[in-house]
């Protein structure tokens, strides 16, 4: 399964929208060496990579967050520190174990967590900045 930024999901800010692309394209190649069958030794660094962008984005957000004074500012760091934990204890599994039916089943679930995140929680807060 691959994932897209649709239109849907665009938040209305350029830096957000920008960077879950650069997001859901680390993830679509972390999947596509899975589906491949490639070694831990390829995968590692897309799930180095993946876990990395996903902190810097997040830091992103909360910086626009607090500079912004978003309101629902508490709750979005609370969701982004929960996912990242569950994101680096998946992928850390996959590197362990190699992609299993299991681990990529947690992972996909773990993005599409991720996918709703964005089209609700980051919809809410791109049409906030661009109110501010």
């Amino acid at each position: 399964m691959r994932y897209e930024l649709t239109k849907d999901l665009e938040t209305g800010n350029t830096t957000i929208d920008n960077e879950h692309r650069e997001l859901i394209k680390a993830v679509n190649q972390l999947l596509e060496a899975c589906s491949k069958g490639q070694g831990r030794a390829s995968m590692d660094p897309t799930i180095r990579f993946l876990n990395n962008y996903v902190e810097q984005h997040f830091s992103h957000e909360e910086q626009l967050q607090q500079q912004n004074r978003y309101p629902g500012f508490v709750p979005h760091k609370a969701f982004h520190t929960q996912y990242k934990k569950t994101l680096r204890d998946i992928t850390s599994n996959i590197s362990q174990t190699g992609p299993t039916v299991a681990e990529l089943g947690k992972l996909n679930g773990h993005i599409g967590v991720l996918i709703s995140h964005i089209r609700t929680e980051d919809k809410k807060l791109g049409a906030f900045l661009k109110q501010a």
